[in-house]
C-alpha cells in the first residue's frame, strides 16, 4: 500500500511519465490479440455468476446447441439480475422471470422434487433453459443464426420468427437478441489471448490521472457542488464517460459492462473489481482502472484521495474490459 501512496504524491512530470509509458501497452498489446470471444465451446468466467447457480448456469446451459451457459447466464442477469425473488409489474416472477401461464406450460420440477416452483432456482433455471431449446427446436428451419432466432422466438413467439424468416423487423425484439448477445461476453470464461483492448482505454486512464490527489467522497460524481469529488465508481464512470461510455453507477453492476481477463491478461484500461464474498459479484464494493505494473488508479475511502494502489489484495475480485456494447446491454436496474 506504502508504495501506491508514495507513487502518488510524485511530482506531476514523473506521475505522467509514469502512466504514459503504462498506456503505451493497450496499443502494443492490441496488435497481437485477436478480437473473437467466443469461437469454440463456451463456459463461464469465473465468478461472473454467483456461487449459489454458477453449476446449474453451467450444466443446462449445456442443453442444446443454441444456447450456452454464457448466453443462459446474460438472460438471468438480463430477467432479474439473479434474484431468484425477482416479481416485475408484469407479474413475472423468479430468477428467470415466468408469467404465470407460460410458467404453468414450460415450467420443470428442476430438481426432482416433485414440484415445480418458480421461486426455486432449481427449478426457474433448469426451465429456462429448457424452454430456450424447445424455442430453438421450433424454429429450426428458419433461416439465419439458430441462437439470435431462438432468442427473438423468446421475445416475439416462435411464429414472428417463421413468418419473417428470421428475427421479425421488432425494435423491441432486436434490441432483446442484441442485448442479450452483448452480455453473453462478460459471462464466457476468456481465451487466451482473445480479448481485444478498448479502443478508449487509454483515455480513460488520461481522465483517471488528472484527478490524482482529488479528495474522496461516498456517492461522489465529481460535479461542481461536490467540489469536483468521486467515489470509487463514481470515478470510473466519469473515466469511460469522458469517452463516450455510459457505465451503470454502482460497482457490481459496472463488473458487466464487458468481457473478463484473467490476472496475467490485465491490461491498462481494465477495471479491476474487489468484493466481499470472492464467489458472488453481486457483493463486489469497490472498484479501479488498471494502469499495468499491479496497480491502479482509485478512489479508496473517506479520508483517502484518488491515488495509484496495488490491485493484489486479499479482496481482489477480476476485471472487465469494458465494450461499448456491454455497456449498453446492462439493464438499468437489477
Amino acid at each position: 500500500m506504502r508504495k501506491g501512496w508514495v507513487w502518488a504524491t510524485v511530482g506531476g512530470g514523473a506521475v505522467v511519465s509514469f502512466v504514459m509509458v503504462l498506456v503505451v501497452a493497450v496499443y502494443l498489446v492490441a496488435g497481437s490479440i485477436a478480437n473473437s470471444v467466443s469461437s469454440g465451446s463456451v463456459t463461464l468466467a469465473k465468478n461472473a455468476v454467483p456461487a449459489a447457480y454458477s453449476a446449474l448456469v453451467e450444466k443446462w446451459g449445456n442443453l442444446c446447441s443454441a444456447l450456452n451457459p454464457a448466453l443462459l447466464a446474460a438472460q438471468l442477469y438480463q430477467e432479474s439480475g439473479f434474484n431468484p425473488n425477482a416479481k416485475s409489474p408484469a407479474a413475472a416472477e423468479g430468477i428467470a422471470q415466468f408469467i404465470p401461464g407460460t410458467w404453468a406450460t414450460h415450467g420443470v420440477d428442476g430438481n426432482g422434487d416433485g414440484v415445480k416452483d418458480v421461486w426455486d432456482p432449481d427449478d426457474a433455471i433448469p426451465s429456462a433453459a429448457t424452454y430456450d431449446c424447445q424455442l430453438a427446436e421450433y424454429v429450426k428451419n428458419a433461416p439465419g443464426n439458430q441462437t439470435d432466432n431462438m432468442l427473438a422466438a423468446y421475445n416475439a413467439g416462435a411464429y414472428a420468427v417463421i413468418k419473417y424468416g428470421g428475427v421479425p423487423p421488432y425494435s423491441e425484439t432486436q434490441n432483446y437478441v442484441k442485448t442479450i448477445t452483448s452480455l453473453e461476453a462478460s459471462f464466457a470464461a476468456p481465451k487466451s489471448n482473445t480479448l481485444q483492448p478498448s479502443q478508449q482505454a487509454a483515455a480513460a486512464i488520461n481522465y483517471a490521472q488528472t484527478k490524482l490527489g482529488t479528495p474522496y467522497l461516498w456517492g461522489g460524481n465529481g460535479t461542481a457542488d461536490q467540489d469536483g469529488r468521486f467515489d470509487c465508481s463514481g470515478l470510473t464512470k466519469a473515466a469511460y464517460e469522458s469517452v463516450g461510455i455510459t457505465l451503470p453507477r454502482v460497482a457490481n453492476d459496472q463488473y458487466n459492462a464487458g468481457p473478463h481477463p484473467t490476472r496475467d491478461q490485465l491490461i491498462p484500461g481494465d477495471l479491476v473489481f474487489f468484493a466481499t464474498d470472492l464467489s458472488n459479484s453481486r457483493t463486489i464494493d469497490h472498484v479501479g482502472i488498471y494502469v499495468g505494473g499491479g496497480y491502479m488508479i482509485d478512489a479508496p475511502h473517506t479520508g483517502a484521495v484518488i491515488r495509484f494502489d496495488p490491485i493484489d489484495t486479499a479482496k481482489y475480485f477480476g476485471a472487465t474490459r469494458v465494450t461499448e456494447d456491454g455497456a449498453k446491454a446492462l439493464p438499468t436496474t437489477v
